[in-house]
């Protein structure tokens, strides 16, 4: 496990909330304005703002602001992060379920042998 938990609990909470999945999913495609990432949501600016506070904060989401339009933009590096955790901790219970099938065949195999 890393040393510094704290980005990666960040990008966890970050990514907890349907509405900020979305949100990074567009980002994914590229960035966009503020109003443009909003538009599907059901909610008020003040609410979606803070959506995107939690995304900033949890480093998934960079925004700079040009006049009055803020554009987003999606930082990949966090979501490298999960993914990676993601991958260590399949590995593991991958092996360990391995190791379960073993012992059970070995067991199967000792009862049918007596």
């Amino acid at each position: 496990m890393s040393l510094n938990p704290a980005p990666l609990d960040d990008a966890f909470r970050a990514l907890a909330d349907p509405t900020r999945r979305a949100v990074v999913e567009a980002l994914a495609r590229g960035p966009a304005t503020v109003s443009e990432l909003a538009r599907p949501f059901d909610m008020a600016m003040p609410s979606f703002l803070q959506h995107l506070k939690v995304l900033e904060e949890g480093g998934l989401v960079a925004t700079s602001k040009k006049g009055r339009v803020r554009t987003c933009a999606l930082r990949p590096e966090p979501l490298a992060a999960v993914g990676g955790w993601l991958d260590a901790q399949r590995a593991l219970w991958t092996q360990r379920l391995d190791q379960l099938d073993r012992l059970l065949l070995s067991l199967k195999n000792d009862e049918e042998r007596r």
